[in-house]
């Protein structure tokens, strides 16, 4: 599969499912699940970035998760394309042909899928083991997984150090002695150590400074193209994700609700849900007359979401029929994919 600009496809998850049971009483049995990712699908083309959106707790990071086998799914499919000479005998026994099934995956076959998708995770600080030095850090997957021995290692940390804008010198030092931008360069080098074909990125400047935020954004910009990387960028702030990303899904409540180009989002979005998130953006102008949409009531609880359309009890445009019939996410335009009654 390729797209318009001739891009191939690298991942397609089929209604991915992720629920967490929530156990209660002396035999701790099975009373409810948390429905934290219900049924969403999406695909990924090899080289570009889809940012993945949507307020805290609508389920972006635990798709992430699930997306590694951090978490292993309820339900659903993925598919990473691989090429026939670059997977191993268990990988072929799991997988088509072309595509490998990342939930279906077991033992040695999952242990190198590893190599193939990694995470710059949210936390610069907690994701990085406080009692190893960074050199350590950045060739455990080296050695791991057999991409170099002796001398080499020590040459491969020293150059993703300096790919990432980090000096040698400090390959000695252990975490705590580092910014938080710079425990972030970290991560990312440790992601990028294995030569993975896709890295999930989740939250990865939400906890760093605004300034520091751009240096890291543009990092990952240059890396992906000096690479050919792919990611899937996870992330409450819209502008943001609109820098960075090539097309955007947004996520209420464990559902994707619209996924289209970036320019096309910002420029039309067709869901209610989209245009709220769009109109609470800043913009440093103080005589710009903005139409801002304003949401009211809570999010509801993902154990007990509302029937039909789980937009529907915070919409502006609500109609009976959106609390009873859950929409299709469908293509309404070339490439614009929503799930509303009355997208516009």
């Amino acid at each position: 599969m390729t797209d318009v600009n001739n891009k191939e496809l690298l991942l397609r998850v089929d209604n991915m499912v992720k629920y967490f049971p929530i156990k209660a009483g002396v035999f701790k049995r099975t009373v409810a699940h948390v429905k934290a990712v219900d049924d969403i699908s999406f695909h990924i083309f090899n080289g570009e970035t889809l940012g993945m959106v949507g307020e805290s707790g609508c389920g972006k990071t635990t798709a992430g998760m699930t997306l590694l086998r951090l978490y292993d799914a309820t339900s659903g499919s993925a598919f990473l394309r691989m090429p026939e000479g670059e997977r191993s005998e268990p990988q072929k026994a799991e997988g088509a042909c072309e595509d490998v099934d990342i939930f279906r995956l077991k033992g040695r076959a999952l242990r190198n899928l590893r190599k193939d998708v990694q995470m710059i995770f949210q936390d610069p600080y907690s994701s990085l083991n406080p009692r190893m030095r960074v050199k350590n850090i950045i060739a455990e997957g080296i050695k791991t997984h057999n991409i170099a021995s002796g001398s080499e290692v020590n040459d491969r940390v020293a150059d993703l150090m300096r790919k990432v804008g980090l000096s040698v010198d400090h390959m000695y030092r252990f975490p705590h002695e580092f910014s938080g931008g710079q425990r972030q360069r970290i991560g990312i080098a440790r992601a990028l150590a294995v030569e993975p074909k896709l890295i999930v990125c989740d939250e990865a400047v939400s906890a760093l400074d605004v300034s520091i935020q751009a240096q890291v954004i543009n990092l990952l910009n240059d890396i992906q193209e000096d690479l050919g990387l792919t990611y899937l960028f996870i992330a409450h702030d819209l502008a943001v994700v609109k820098h960075i990303s090539d097309r955007i899904a947004v996520m209420y409540l464990g559902k994707i609700v619209e996924m289209t180009d970036k320019h096309s989002l910002f420029d039309h979005p067709m869901h209610p849900y989209t245009k709220a998130l769009i109109s609470a953006i800043p913009i440093p102008d103080p005589t710009h007359d903005k139409n801002r949409v304003i949401l009211e009531g809570d999010v509801p609880s993902p154990i007990n979401p509302p029937s039909g359309c789980r937009f529907h009890t915070r919409c502006p445009v609500a109609k009976e029929i959106c609390s009873t019939d859950d929409p299709v996410f469908e293509e309404k335009k070339s490439g614009h994919f929503v799930a509303c009654h009355f997208a516009e």
